[in-house]
C-alpha cells in the first residue's frame, strides 16, 4: 500500500470519529468511565499493599536464644559437660549455646541468610528489659527495679527478624528454629495469615476487574465501529466492488478504534487526577500517607493508553473483518 493511500486512509478514520461524534461522544464516555475504574482499582491495589508493607514490618518475629539467662532462669534441664567447672549458679559453659554478644551477632547472621528473611537486629537482654520496663506505669518500674542489677535479668538475647513475604512464615519460622542457638520463638501467626490472605484478595479481585472492564471497553468500541461500518456500507460496497483489498477498507476503521482509545485514555488520566487528589486528602487527614499519583502518573497512562488501543484495534477488526466475510463476498459478484 502506498503512503499517500495511508495517509488518505488514516485522515478518513480520524475525520469517521467527527462525522459520527455523537457515538464517539458516547464510546468515549463509556471507555473513560472504565479506565478510571480500572485505575481507582489499581491505586487502592498499591495503596493497601504499602499499608500491608507497613503492617508487615511490625509483625515481626523474636528468636529467643540460648544463652547464659536462657539456662539460668529457663524451664530447662541443663545438659553440659558435668566435668566443667560450675559457677555460683550451677551453670556451666556447655550448657548454653551463645556465650557473649559476638556468637549472638554470629547467631542473628545466620538467620539473615534465609532467603525470605528482609532484616535481623540482635536485641541484647539489657535492651530487653529496657523496652519492657519502658512500657510499665511509673508506680510499677520500682517493683522490677532491681531486674537491673547485675545477674539478675531473667530475658535472654533475641534476634528481631522482618519477613518479606508472610505467605512463606510458617515456612521461614521452621527454618530459624532448626538454626543451632535458637530456643523458642515469638510470633503472630495469625495476623501474617490474614495479611496475606488480603493481599491475595485484592490481587484476584483487581485482575478481575480489569477483565470485566476490559471486555467492556470492547464491546463498546465494537459497537461505535459497527455503527460507522453501516453508515459507510453503500461506500464499502463501491470499494470492494472496484477491487480494494480488505486492508484498505478495514484501516480508517482501526484508526477510528485507536483515536477513540487515545483520547479516552488522556481523559481517564485527567479525571483520576482530580478524583484522586480529592479521596487522598481525606484520608491522608484520617490515616496518614498514601502513595502519590505523580508515582503512578506515567504507568496509569500507559496502561490507558495499551488498553485504549487495544479495545480500538481488536474491536475494530473483529467487526469489519465479520462483515467483509458475510456480506462483503456479495460485492465480488458485482
Amino acid at each position: 500500500m502506498k503512503l499517500s493511500s495511508v495517509r488518505y486512509l488514516v485522515k478518513e478514520g480520524v475525520k469517521n470519529t467527527w462525522t459520527n461524534r455523537l457515538m464517539t461522544i458516547a464510546s468515549v464516555g463509556v471507555l473513560v468511565a472504565c479506565m478510571v475504574i480500572i485505575g481507582l482499582a489499581i491505586l487502592i491495589s498499591e495503596n493497601v499493599t504499602m499499608a500491608m508493607g507497613k503492617l508487615e514490618q511490625q509483625n515481626v518475629v523474636m528468636a529467643y536464644m540460648k544463652d547464659y539467662s536462657w539456662a539460668r532462669y529457663g524451664d530447662v534441664k541443663l545438659q553440659g559437660d558435668k566435668t566443667e567447672k560450675a559457677d555460683e549458679n550451677g551453670i556451666r559453659p556447655s550448657d548454653y549455646v551463645i556465650h557473649n554478644e559476638e556468637e549472638a551477632k554470629a547467631l542473628c547472621d545466620k538467620i539473615a541468610k534465609l532467603d525470605n528473611v528482609e532484616s535481623v537486629i540482635y536485641v541484647s537482654g539489657e535492651e530487653g528489659l529496657e523496652d519492657a520496663t519502658d512500657a510499665m506505669l511509673d508506680n510499677q518500674k520500682k517493683y522490677f527495679s532491681f531486674l537491673e542489677e547485675k545477674g539478675e535479668n531473667p530475658l535472654p538475647g533475641a534476634a528481631k527478624v522482618s519477613m518479606k513475604d508472610m505467605a512463606l512464615f510458617d515456612q521461614t519460622l521452621e527454618q530459624i528454629a532448626k538454626i543451632e542457638g535458637v530456643d523458642t520463638i515469638r510470633s503472630n501467626s495469625e495476623l501474617a495469615g490474614w495479611l496475606s490472605a488480603i493481599k491475595n484478595g485484592i490481587a484476584v479481585a483487581g485482575i478481575w476487574i480489569i477483565a470485566i472492564l476490559l471486555i467492556i471497553a470492547l464491546v463498546i468500541v465494537s459497537n461505535t465501529i459497527r455503527i460507522t461500518m453501516y453508515t459507510r456500507k453503500l461506500e464499502i460496497s463501491i470499494m470492494k466492488a472496484v477491487g480494494a483489498t480488505d486492508a484498505f477498507v478495514r484501516l480508517p476503521f482501526v484508526v477510528e478504534g485507536m483515536v477513540i482509545g487515545l483520547v479516552s485514555a488522556v481523559f481517564a488520566e485527567i479525571i483520576l487526577y482530580f478524583c484522586y487528589r480529592i479521596a487522598t486528602e481525606t484520608i491522608i487527614k484520617s490515616f496518614g500517607g498514601v502513595v502519590e499519583f505523580t508515582e503512578m502518573m506515567w504507568i496509569l497512562l500507559l496502561i490507558f493508553v495499551v488498553i485504549g488501543v487495544i479495545a480500538g484495534v481488536i474491536g475494530s477488526v473483529i467487526i469489519i473483518s465479520k462483515y467483509l466475510r458475510k456480506e462483503g463476498s456479495e460485492f465480488a459478484a458485482i
